[in-house]
């Protein structure tokens, strides 16, 4: 239960869904310290370290978790491992003679961490995955309606819905591959003692079998080991943890930005969900803010600043270590992920609810379309034999003539200045030039290559190499 009596993390009850908090969670870190130390226990009972009863003591008792316990001998003695190593100890009466033989704490901390992003990975790859199927559908949906595209926030040439959206889908196929990747490629630390030698363990199996004991290891835990660290696994694996995240809250990013901008009125095209009785301004009735697409840009633009941190942990790892890393990554790696989170789950509501409307998507075509579709004629007037130099500046000419009209409120007349203009008429008569001016259909194979990537998108996170 929350005390609202003091500082609370907006991470601790806004942002992010129950089960990443869960995973970051005080309860879990101890657990998985617990499944370390138990692991570590078992294998050493294999080698004849330790007696099979005693091991099976601390797994009987490794779901105890007493954490006001634990705190109340931190206090004490000032080491939270150590603290939750005693009380562990203390509930185990038979094992916990035997607790901790021959580790260093960051045995047990740095393979726990691991095991911790492992699980929020595998949280964000499902979301993610919701969230690209989501993608395809609304693909496939809207390939075909055309839009105006915009170069530089000025007009250019008509797109379509469709092929538009394929382009945050494609974006985010590549963060899912990219965090795919990187859970894959995820190391513990393995159990190398106080500077990475193994020689506390060497002491205890003898040197020849280290690899064997650490392989165990890894085994039980499921978990591969870096070959070489210091006291801790290098922190260069952080920064590219971390670096994957900020990438996929760079994707998601330029999606919610563009929504925005799609969202005011002079655009209109899209628009978030928008709740019967959500309020959008506390003096403004009127107000229908984007604040999920705002919201998914201010934490995104948090996210990309913590890469910046994990690079100087990993860069100011001075020789086999040093503890200037351990405070700040207690916010930096939950943050990161509950980020993420929050992220990928607003994401996912908003392109379920997408708001499309498509009568302004045709006013904007109406008004800026035939200004595109001035290329098209030119290129079919010097294929008839013009000149494409004076071609070009009648055009211009009539293009400056159409924009002071649009400025005045009225309609877009350019389609009718060209086919009433005497030079054009000489090379395509005014029903060719007509057909011309017509750019809605100036779309190229977007609709194809959309579906297309839609197919691809469902086929690659479907198959069974890949499923999560």
């Amino acid at each position: 239960m929350e005390n609202y009596n003091t500082y609370l993390s907006p991470y601790s009850w806004r942002y992010g869904s129950l089960e990443m908090r869960a995973i970051w969670s005080e309860v879990n870190k101890r657990r998985l310290w617990r499944l370390v130390w138990v692991a570590l226990a078992e294998v050493q009972a294999e080698f004849g370290l330790v007696k099979a009863e005693e091991a099976a003591d601390l797994r009987a008792h490794s779901d105890d978790i007493d954490v006001p316990r634990s705190l109340e001998v931190e206090a004490e003695i000032h080491h939270d491992l150590m603290a939750e190593l005693k009380v562990f100890a203390e509930q185990a009466s038979l094992g916990g003679r035997i607790l901790h033989l021959g580790a260093t704490s960051m045995d047990i901390e740095d393979n726990a961490e691991v095991l911790r992003m492992r699980q929020s990975l595998e949280i964000l790859l499902t979301k993610l995955g919701n969230l690209l199927t989501l993608f395809t559908e609304k693909i496939k949906t809207w390939a075909d309606l055309p839009l105006m595209a915009f170069t530089h926030l000025q007009p250019a040439e008509p797109s379509t819905l469709g092929y538009r959206l394929a382009q945050y889908a494609q974006d985010l196929l590549f963060d899912w591959r990219m965090l795919q990747q990187t859970q894959a490629e995820l190391r513990g630390k393995g159990f190398k003692g106080a500077v990475g030698t193994g020689a506390s363990y060497a002491e205890l199996l003898g040197v020849e079998n280290l690899d064997r004991f650490e392989a165990r290891l890894s085994e039980r835990l499921e978990l591969q080991f870096y070959p070489v660290t210091t006291q801790v696994y290098p922190r260069k694996q952080d920064y590219q943890v971390i670096s994957a995240l900020a990438g996929l809250g760079g994707s998601l990013y330029k999606f919610a930005f563009d929504l925005r901008i799609l969202q005011s009125p002079p655009f209109g095209e899209l628009g978030e969900p928008f709740g019967e009785k959500q309020v959008g301004s506390s003096a403004m009735p009127f107000k229908r803010n984007p604040v999920n697409a705002e919201k998914i840009d201010s934490l995104a633009r948090a996210l990309a600043q913590m890469p910046r941190l994990a690079w100087d942990n990993a860069a100011h790892s001075l020789l086999e270590r040093t503890l200037d890393d351990s405070a700040n990554r207690r916010s930096l790696l939950p943050e990161a992920f509950l980020i993420c989170d929050e992220l990928l789950q607003t994401a996912n509501r908003i392109v379920k609810g997408l708001q499309v409307d498509e009568a302004a998507m045709a006013r904007n075509l109406a008004i800026y379309a035939p200004f595109a579709a001035t290329e098209r004629v030119l290129m079919a007037l010097v294929k008839a034999g013009a000149d494409r130099q004076e071609m070009h500046e009648h055009l211009r000419q009539h293009t400056l003539s159409a924009w002071e009209v649009i400025k005045s409120g009225q309609p877009n007349p350019l389609a009718s200045l060209v086919t009433q203009e005497t030079e054009f008429c000489c090379y395509l008569n005014p029903q060719e030039l007509s057909a011309l001016m017509d750019a809605s259909q100036y779309l190229g194979n977007a609709a194809v290559r959309a579906r297309r990537l839609a197919g691809d998108i469902r086929s690659f996170i479907n198959s069974p190499n890949n499923t999560k």
